[in-house]
């Protein structure tokens, strides 16, 4: 199983449009290699640089038989199949980088092949995706992306002698 982007390269800087200090827009994704006897699919991204383990994107209930998901794929609850749950920052959908400044975070988007489709209400956070998914994942791969806010700038008094 292979999770792929032609915007995102592994181990590479994310490109700013993904990141909360641009236009926050979820990038487009493609797999290949699923399983056989998968069912559905689960996405998350995660930060594991920021003070506890920092969720960008919840969704679950994928089909198997999509290519992909889109950039800027819909902030709904439901789409189609699909469930999208509340990320860290507690909002449904995707929400981009943004560590303090300065820093480098590693940034996870994980796929896994499930057995079945999950039975777990729209907005769910990750933790309990985490859980519904025990014992149901065929396989999984991942993505790994890096992202480094600029570091802040000094605006502070300049005296001249």
């Amino acid at each position: 199983m292979l999770l792929t982007s032609p915007k995102l390269f592994a181990s590479d800087e994310i490109p700013a449009e993904y990141t909360r200090k641009a236009a926050n827009l979820s990038p487009p994704l493609n797999w290949t290699g699923l399983p056989t006897g998968t069912a559905s699919l689960a996405l998350l991204c995660v930060d594991p640089d920021a003070e506890r383990l920092w969720y960008h994107w919840v969704l679950w209930n994928l089909n198997p038989n999509w290519p992909g998901l889109i950039e800027r794929f819909p902030k709904l609850s439901e789409f189609q199949s699909a469930r999208q749950g509340r990320n860290t920052f507690g909002n449904l959908g995707y929400d981009g980088p943004e560590p303090p400044a300065g820093e480098t975070h590693r940034y996870f988007f994980r796929l896994y092949a499930l057995d079945r489709q999950l039975n777990l209400a729209s907005g769910a956070p990750g933790p309990q995706l985490e859980r519904a998914m025990q014992g149901k994942i065929l396989a999984q791969t991942e993505l790994k992306v890096l992202y480094t806010s600029p570091a802040a700038s000094y605006s502070g008094y300049s005296a001249h002698w």
